[in-house]
Formats: structure tokens, sequence, C-alpha cells
């Protein structure tokens, strides 16, 4: 089972979080909220948290069909409930950027067998009443 630590290490809400692994991350409010930018917002690292997770999926998935990826980017934005506490990710808009020789279809297949089907992440958003939504573009390789 994996364990978490998290410490307060920076002013009243900079806190560490490690993993059993030691990886670390930084957290913080945001200074609206009497945080100090020390780290990521607990609620940003959700959306992180879904980029990797589909990140890891779709390359995975590329690879068992043989299609080349060179590089990868993805952004991700999302939009909150307004007025509400807690305040959940109510929309989220994710873009795929490959770069390599790879067929779109192919592409857009694995992103969509990701976001719906194999990323944990995006299952627990979407189970909060996230609605995600995804667009795949590819370039060739520079």
């Amino acid at each position: 089972m994996p364990t978490i630590q998290l410490s307060r290490v920076h002013g009243d809400f900079g806190f560490a979080a490690t993993d059993e692994n030691g990886h670390t991350v930084n957290m913080d409010s945001s200074p609206e909220s009497g945080g100090q930018n020390y780290g990521v917002r607990p609620m940003q690292m959700l959306l992180m948290g879904l980029g990797g997770c589909s990140a890891i999926d779709v390359i995975a998935i590329l690879k068992k069909q043989r299609q080349e990826v060179k590089d990868y980017k993805m952004i991700i934005n999302g939009q909150r409930e307004a007025g509400k506490e807690p305040s959940l990710w109510k929309e989220i808009n994710i873009e795929f950027h490959l770069y390599g020789d790879i067929d779109l279809d192919k592409a857009k297949k694995a992103a969509e067998l990701s976001v719906n089907k194999y990323c944990s992440v995006g299952a627990t958003l979407n189970k909060a009443g996230a609605e995600i939504k995804w667009q795949v573009f590819v370039y060739p390789a520079a």
C-alpha cells in the first residue's frame, strides 16, 4: 500500500509530500489564501496527475502499435465550480501534442482509450463530476 508523508516546511501552508520512494512534491495555498507560492496548489496537482497518467497510457499504447513518439507534450486546462465549497473540477480540456512518425487515427484512439478506459486519475475525476474533453495534434519530428 503506497504511503505519503506530508510535512509543513514553509510558512503556514507550504508543505512537502514525499512518497515511499523518496520523491517529493512541494505544495502551497494561493497568496490570496495566505500561501507564499512555495509550491503547486493541490487542485492543480490533480490536473498534473491526470496528465501524467494519461501520458503513460498514450505512449504505452502507441509503442505497442509501433508508432515512433519522438516528443510528447500536453496542455491541460480546467474550470472549477463557482461559488461552491468544495469547488470541484467541472470541465477539463486536454490537448495531446505528439511529435514523430505517428498515425493520427492511432493517436486519437490511444487518447480515447486513456481518457475513457485506462487512466485511473481521469476515472476518479469523472466520478466526481468532471467532464473531460480532449484533442489530438500530431506533428512530424523535427
